[in-house]
């Protein structure tokens, strides 16, 4: 139904009810029909299917199999290090999607509990619970709209909906449509707030039909991977797979070499457990996190830990206007006063807002002229006292102004404020410089031309003027009480944006990210800003809401990555350009801060909510909240981002590294008829506790110099260039582990040596391979510097300390052995060079 483009009488008629409202029998009848008026939440699993759901990813199963395996072949620390690993990544991954199913409650929080009715033609009040279409809806100011309602009285009723449709100011409704522009004027959605006057409306959509029901439906769908997530799952089915390949191939080798079944199979259990990289969840893990705590302190707040790097991939991102690139505060942003003095007075005493504080009680119109008058020494408090009021005659959507009646020096005077156009038809005489001239044609040209100006710029523009009333006037004939005015200027007041946001958009540009303005705002109003701000340039393209209905799937695609500013936009069409920019290969960012914006907070690769005026909605629906509301925090975020990603492709770099070199090593020595160089606590001593605190520093690797000049990187988290430097840095380490390892057994140096030798040279290639995948910013990462120092004493005791020789097997080196070790894997770094040159 098109509600709003019915009559009241029409609408009244199509529900069969009245201005009686329903009968009681029949309310009941039609709650039988229509259900509650709540809305409903999908089943959720249960807090153990989550957990187990946890375990369900092929890295976490490869590794839970790795873990067996060790057991069973008599290696319970390999075992318990392996699970510790396993429980502690499920353990948090269940927390954060446990947190993340909160959205919905926070939603039917928002619904208020209680309604004025009218039935039977009696006023009465129910639970919100049993509103049922047809119902005869009471409202007045400070309530909370129960349903969705069709307005058929109003009497200077002001609507925030600014949770819905992000619209910066009350919207003024009516009760008749007067053209297409303000079809919503007509109409009160559930969950919206009556700032002033009252009336009455229909209910004609309850629970889940409601514009907010439809945003509940829309949060409970499922949401999309990360590009962390889709590239650590592509990772760990690569590795899977060539662990599986791999250990099968070396199983079967030994197995017709004729060597005992046992020992081979141990030899697959070593191999499996160097081609999983056990560290990488637990390093992963703690390098999102250390990213979150940085991230916290620029005022960024990351909900969901595999959100942290999403932001340094996006090619777009998505914001609201209202308190994101503007500060969400009406304030006057231009002027013409032919009377300066004169003017501000009417702005501090023609006017119903209030200051508390330094914020503005009332209507935002209202209280930018009220700061305005303030910040020019006319204040508002002392002006009363000085000039009391006498009376008013109140705004209302079809007078268009507001006028006051106060005394001044033993005499009253009219203050008039309001439309340009309805004020010039009052005013008879125009104010310069302290004197009165009769108003002539090419004063309302010049005004007409300065209005036409202000209005070009998106901004809301008020007329001020005002009069003496002689003492023989009625004040009773309000009608005839505001005639031959005397104008003295106009105002001109906007949401201004932030100082901050047309930096950090031109940051956004070099980096390749697009920025695009999605709004509830007029056209005119979001084109102003962005053009302010920089988002569009002049005859950029703006597409309002009602446009983008009329457009199908394929021809929205075509034109979507042209669009930067969306006005008059609704909470379905927010999802429709979120999925229309994803289906043009782009990782798109979404910002906002009302229950509008929560559907498509959740359907972004990453939903960013205001932690001040975002609602409990959009922040359980987001995956980061920035805490100081503003735009130029996603811009830091962004580059936090992109280093936290740069720094999960060094470790990865670095541990496959690793994998690859053990790998060749085993299999090489299996294939030579050679006995496997390393046992398996060996193995796992070099993944998780030599790999740790290496790299765990490269995670903290401070950003390259030019991370905001380069483009969004959409490659995988092994980018082609990556591979070969690992292949190489793999095959470096396999030949030099196994030519001193074969050269140690040749000159008849004890097999328990020769593994110590080959061990010990293994694990410096590690440390020197660091220096190869660390940033280009020189030595500024004093973590890295502690964590080669770290692992280098830690082997130290493994070859030294009697206590650990029997548990890792091996036996104290010669200053020979070592210098042979140091010359040997120090080539890693050579290589690297060689590799970087022809790259």
């Amino acid at each position: 139904m098109k509600w709003e483009k019915m009559n009241v009488k029409d609408v009244l008629n199509t529900l069969k009810t009245s201005f009686d409202g329903l009968s009681i029998d029949e309310a009941r009848l039609r709650q039988e029909k229509y259900g509650k008026n709540e809305l409903v939440e999908e089943e959720k699993d249960s807090p153990i299917k989550l957990f187990l759901m946890q375990f369900m990813d092929i890295l976490i199963i490869l590794l839970i199999l790795a873990a067996i395996a060790a057991y069973f072949v008599g290696d319970e620390l390999d075992a318990v290090v392996i699970l510790a690993v396993v429980i502690l990544n499920t353990c948090i991954g269940f927390i954060q999607e446990y947190r993340a199913e909160k959205a919905m409650e926070k939603l039917k929080g928002l619904i208020s509990s209680e309604a004025v009715v009218i039935r039977d033609g009696q006023t009465m009040e129910i639970p919100t619970s049993e509103l049922t279409p047809g119902d005869l809806v009471v409202i007045e100011e400070g309530d909370n709209i129960p349903a969705d309602i069709r307005l058929i009285e109003t009497s200077e009723l002001l609507i925030d909906e600014s949770s819905l449709t992000g619209e910066s100011v009350p919207v003024s409704k009516i009760t008749e449509i007067e053209n297409k522009e303000n079809e919503r004027e007509v109409m009160a959605y559930m969950d919206s707030y009556v700032v002033s006057g009252r009336g009455k409306g229909v209910v004609i959509e309850i629970g889940m039909n409601t514009s907010i029901g439809k945003i509940a439906e829309m949060i409970q769908e499922e949401e999309g991977k990360t590009p962390l997530q889709e590239k650590i799952a592509s990772l760990g089915k690569s590795l899977g797979l060539i662990a599986l390949l791999v250990s099968a191939a070396v199983f079967i080798i030994e197995f017709f070499k004729g060597s005992p079944l046992v020992e081979t199979f141990t030899t697959a259990v070593s191999l499996a457990v160097a081609a999983v990289p056990e560290g990488l969840p637990a390093i992963l893990t703690l390098t999102l996190a250390l990213g979150m705590q940085r991230m916290a302190k620029t005022n960024a707040v990351v909900r969901k830990l595999l959100a942290v790097e999403t932001l340094g991939s996006c090619t777009v991102i998505c914001t609201d206007k209202t308190g994101t690139l503007t500060l969400n505060r009406m304030s006057v942003r231009d002027t013409w006063l032919t009377s300066p003095e004169n003017a501000l007075k009417i702005c501090a005493l023609c006017n119903n807002a209030r200051l508390s504080e330094g914020k503005v009680i009332g209507d935002p119109t209202d209280g930018a002229i009220l700061l305005y008058a303030e910040e020019e020494g006319y204040s508002p408090e002392e002006l009363e006292k000085k000039y009391p009021r006498i009376m008013e005659i109140p705004l209302d959507s079809t007078r268009k102004r507001m006028s006051t009646i106060n005394q001044m020096d033993d005499e009253n005077y009219l203050l008039t404020k309001g439309a340009p156009e309805i004020i010039l038809k009052h005013c008879k005489w125009i104010e310069k410089d302290g004197d009165l001239v009769e108003m002539g044609p090419q004063d309302q040209e010049e005004i007409m031309g300065l209005l036409n100006k202000m209005t070009r710029n998106a901004l809301r523009v008020l007329a001020l003027s005002y009069r003496k009333i002689s003492p023989d006037e009625n004040l009773e004939e309000k009608d005839s009480l505001e005639r031959d005015l005397i104008f003295v200027g106009l105002v001109g007041m906007m949401d201004p944006p932030r100082q901050e946001a047309t930096d950090a958009i031109e940051v956004c540009k070099k980096a390749g990210i697009s920025v695009v303005m999605i709004t509830g705002d007029h056209r005119d109003t979001a084109a102003a800003i962005a053009r302010e701000i920089g988002v569009i340039e002049d005859g950029g393209r703006v597409l309002t809401g009602p446009e983008l209905e009329k457009l199908s799937e394929s021809e929205f695609e075509d034109i979507v990555e042209e669009v930067k500013v969306y006005a008059r936009v609704f909470p379905e069409q927010k999802v429709r350009i979120v999925e229309a920019l994803q289906n043009k290969d782009n990782v798109v960012s979404m910002t906002g801060d009302g229950v509008n914006d929560a559907p498509a907070l959740k359907k972004a690769a990453i939903g960013v909510s205001m932690g001040i005026t975002g609602t409990d909605v959009a922040k359980e629906s987001s995956d980061m909240v920035l805490q100081d509301d503003n735009f130029a925090t996603i811009v830091h975020a962004v580059k936090e981002g992109r280093t936290i990603f740069d720094n999960i492709r060094r470790f990865v770099k670095f541990q496959i590294s690793t994998n690859v070199g053990a790998i060749l090593t085993i299999v090489s020595a299996s294939v030579l008829n050679l006995p496997i160089p390393f046992n398996p606590i060996q193995i796992l001593w070099i993944n998780i506790i030599m790999d740790g605190p290496p790299a765990q520093s490269l995670g903290v690797e401070p950003p390259e110099k030019n991370i905001m000049l380069r483009k969004p990187d959409k490659e995988n988290i092994l980018p082609r260039k990556n591979l070969l430097h690992i292949i190489i840095a793999g095959l470096v380490m396999a030949v030099g582990t196994l030519g001193l390892y074969i050269y140690q057994l040749s000159i008849g140096i004890s097999e328990i040596q020769a593994r110590t030798v080959a061990f010990t040279v293994f694990v410096m290639f590690q440390i020197f391979n660091v220096f190869n995948c660390k940033s280009k910013t020189g030595f500024s990462n004093r973590f890295l510097i502690i964590a080669i120092s770290v692992s280098f004493l830690l082997q130290l005791m493994v070859i030294y300390v009697p206590f650990l020789q029997d548990i890792f097997r091996t036996t104290a080196i010669s200053p020979v052995d070592w210098a042979l070790i140091m010359v040997i894997s120090s080539l890693i770094l050579v290589s690297e060079k060689i590799v970087e040159k022809f790259t």
